[in-house]
């Protein structure tokens, strides 16, 4: 079932870096890149850079949603962002920044 024949999920996403701060985006599409974010970050460190996250995602998007990649990288930060304040995705104190999954 391709994006325009399902209904217009929206999903309330936050940011770690501005706390209290809420927004709504495309709920198909959250899901979509945050099922490949998953698939792309390791567990443990050393983790992937926001350009390495963006490249490893790509593989993993339905293409009827991110043709070519396309707005990937945009995406790969909201998630990256509001799961980081769930606790799903762990920011790595070195630099240049690096993200890894939490371990289950």
């Amino acid at each position: 079932m391709s994006k325009k024949d399902q209904v217009n999920i929206r999903v309330t996403v936050e940011n770690i870096n501005v706390p209290g701060y809420k927004s709504t985006v495309d709920g198909i599409i959250y899901q979509a890149m945050y099922q490949a974010l998953m698939k792309a970050l390791p567990v443990e460190t050393p983790g992937l850079s926001q350009a390495e996250m963006i490249t490893e995602v790509v593989p993993f998007l339905p293409s009827e949603l991110f043709p070519g990649g396309a707005k990937a990288g945009w995406w790969v930060k909201c998630v990256q962002l509001d799961r980081e304040v769930k606790g799903d995705i762990i920011r790595e104190d070195c630099k240049p920044l690096r993200w890894h999954r939490r371990s289950e």
